[in-house]
This record gives C-alpha cells, sequence and structure tokens, in this order.
C-alpha cells in the first residue's frame, strides 16, 4: 500500500511516468542503483505491476488514450508523497515543478532523449496536429534545467544550462545480462522498442533472405506497424521464425537472449537516431553477441572500435552476411571475443546509475 503518512514516513524517492511501462529498462537500472544505496522507490507507471522492479512499491495502469493520459499527467505529481520526486517525461515536468516547488520536496528530470526530433519522427506530431505536442516538449526542456537535478542521457541532450547537471548514460547493468555462447540453430535477436524506423521491416526482410536463421524480437511493437508485422511474419517464407515477446523486464529480456548467435541494430537515419546512440549496442557486446548493425555515426564507430560486429548499408547486405557467418561460424566466434574484450576494456565497472543514486542521496540529505 502507499504510504500516506508524515514525510518521515515517506518513500525516498519516487518516480512518476504517464508514457513509460514499469517494465522499461531505464526505470529497473534507476530503481536497482537507488535501492543499492538503501533507498526506498515507489514507480509510478504504465503496464502490469508484476513486471516493475523488484523490492519497489509498483503502482501500474493501462496506457489508455491521450485524454486520460492529459489526466494522469495533471494528477499523479500530487498522489506522489516521496520526498525527492523524479519524472522521465517531459509533459509532467511543468505540474512536477509546481507541486514540489509547493511541497518545499525535491524535484530531479531525468531527460533521456532528444524529444523535438524524436517528434519530427512522427507522422502525428507534423503540421497543426502536432503543434501542441512541440510546445509542451520546448516548455519541459526549459522547466527541467530549472529542476534541483537535471539527467541526461547523453551530453549532447539540453537543457545544456540545467543549475545542476548529470550525465547518466545507458551504459548496461550486468546483473540483468546473461551471456552466453552461441547454441542451437541460427539465431538473431533485437531488444528494445519496434517501429518501422528502428528498422522492424528491415530486420524481418533481412531474416526472410537468410533462410537458416530465426529471429527473436522482444520488446512493445508500435501500434501502427502492428497489423502489416503481423501479416507479413505469418507468410510462408517467413512462418515460425520470427518471434514476438512483447515488452519484458530487462533480466526477462535478456534471458531470451542465451544462445542467440547474433544481436541486431538496423535504425534508419531519421533525426532521433543520428546522433544517439542505442544502448543494446553495449549490451550485444557485453553479452557476446556480434552486431549487425547499420551505419549510423557513434554505432559506427563502437563496432568498428571493438572488431565486435559488422556493418552493413542494406537489407540484401545483413541478410549475406547473416548466410556467411551461419556458414561459417568460425568468423561469428571471432566476432564474439572481440565484443566480449572490448566490454570488458570499455564499459564502466560501475555504472552512471551510481552516479544519479549518490547525487539523489545528497538531494535528500540537503532537504533533512
Amino acid at each position: 500500500m502507499p504510504n500516506s503518512g508524515s514525510r518521515s514516513t515517506a518513500p525516498d524517492v519516487g518516480i512518476i511516468t504517464t508514457g513509460h511501462d514499469v517494465a522499461d529498462a531505464r526505470l529497473h537500472k534507476i530503481t536497482a542503483a537507488l535501492q543499492h544505496r538503501g533507498l526506498s522507490v515507489e514507480l509510478w507507471g504504465l503496464g502490469e505491476a508484476a513486471g516493475g522492479p523488484a523490492g519497489a512499491e509498483i503502482h501500474a495502469g493501462p496506457r489508455g488514450n491521450l485524454v486520460q493520459r492529459l489526466a494522469r499527467t495533471a494528477v499523479l505529481p500530487w498522489r506522489t508523497k516521496a520526498k525527492v520526486v523524479m519524472t522521465v517525461d517531459p509533459d509532467m515536468i511543468p505540474v512536477t515543478r509546481l507541486v514540489t516547488t509547493l511541497r518545499r520536496r525535491k524535484m530531479v528530470a531525468d531527460v533521456h532523449e532528444d524529444y523535438d526530433r524524436l517528434l519530427a519522427d512522427r507522422a502525428w506530431a507534423k503540421g497543426p496536429a502536432g503543434l501542441p505536442a512541440r510546445l509542451i516538449v520546448r516548455a519541459g526542456s526549459r522547466l527541467a534545467a530549472g529542476a534541483d537535478l537535471t539527467v541526461v542521457a547523453d551530453s549532447h541532450l539540453a537543457p545544456h544550462e540545467a543549475k545542476r547537471r548529470l550525465v547518466v548514460q545507458n551504459f548496461p547493468h550486468v546483473s540483468f545480462l546473461a551471456p552466453t555462447p552461441p547454441s542451437g540453430t541460427p539465431r538473431a535477436v533485437y531488444v528494445g522498442d519496434l517501429r518501422a524506423s528502428r528498422g522492424l521491416f528491415d530486420m524481418v526482410e533481412t531474416v526472410a533472405a537468410a533462410t537458416d536463421w530465426s529471429l527473436d524480437l522482444i520488446g512493445p511493437v508500435a501500434p501502427s506497424d502492428r497489423d502489416e508485422l503481423e501479416v507479413r511474419i505469418e507468410k510462408p517464407d517467413l512462418a515460425g521464425r520470427v518471434r514476438l515477446h512483447g515488452r519484458q523486464p530487462p533480466a526477462d529480456a535478456w534471458r531470451i537472449t542465451q544462445g542467440a548467435w547474433a544481436g541486431l541494430a538496423m535504425l534508419q537515419p531519421t533525426p532521433a537516431f543520428v546522433e544517439a546512440m542505442p544502448s543494446k549496442i553495449y549490451e550485444y557486446l557485453a553479452s557476446g553477441l556480434p552486431v549487425l548493425s547499420t551505419r549510423l555515426p557513434r554505432q559506427t564507430r563502437v563496432i568498428e572500435e571493438s572488431g565486435g560486429g559488422v556493418l552493413v548499408d542494406s537489407v540484401t547486405e545483413a541478410a549475406e552476411t547473416l548466410r556467411r557467418w551461419s556458414a561459417d561460424p568460425g568468423e561469428l566466434e571471432k566476432l564474439r571475443d572481440h565484443a566480449l574484450q572490448w566490454a570488458a576494456d570499455h564499459l564502466p565497472a560501475t555504472t552512471p546509475y551510481d552516479e544519479l543514486a549518490d547525487a539523489i542521496l545528497d538531494l535528500l540529505r540537503g532537504s533533512e
């Protein structure tokens, strides 16, 4: 049950979101780091409570429609009694700033994507219909700069003028990963949100043309792409070879990858992704999964430096690569060795989430 007593008995940290499932990997990583510092956490979000981080107090519900999301955005910041309130949605920042100011609580704003560029990828957000969303995102970015702590997932993300700004990159949380050597028949995996701009149909067509391979897609499919995807994977050339697992808590997601032969990352060069560095690249490398990736700038640098994958420019080239790997598993073994070695040499033993937990501890001490 929610804590409802005095401030001293309130949760240390309340994470509130109207747009993220409680199974979201970043929410699990943040919660794990906070709990490791002995802090109590409550999480308000979407989905099923069973998918939330273990040990946290979870409040989860259905996504609902736009009107319901707007209502939750207005109400949710008032419902949490936590001493530090953390929001991960730009549309929640204005009300959360107001509530935490009135209640003299501390606020953390987590900015983990370039929301302006992300909206440029969404057809619904273009033109007059998308103007409210664009205005909310820009207002949220300005107000995030005034939070007690502003967390960004990458150094290029705004706001740069925040009074206290901390970069918390999406590096792997090792306890969620499950590195194992490849086993069984050739199998590729993808972990993350699924939509056309993230390479969904390119991955499917790659496997369609590499007939020895199957594909596990682990993550939520965008509603706009689901019908087309389901029709495509039931066609005879793919039937039974593409499996949809939906959103999974991170430990469960990476458990599904055990025994896989390769990880796919075929993001398209959209405004949102050109500057981005997907966390799945790091996670694939740390899991010993050779990476098959498109040539986005930052992905290219890491894959070339690590020697843990192959870069491709087309579905045809990607399928040829998979066929070569299944014909010569020795090449995959070399890529796996390079991936694991690079991850051991370059990925931090302690994640930036530990720095975030320490920063929140400082906020709590300052509020006593």
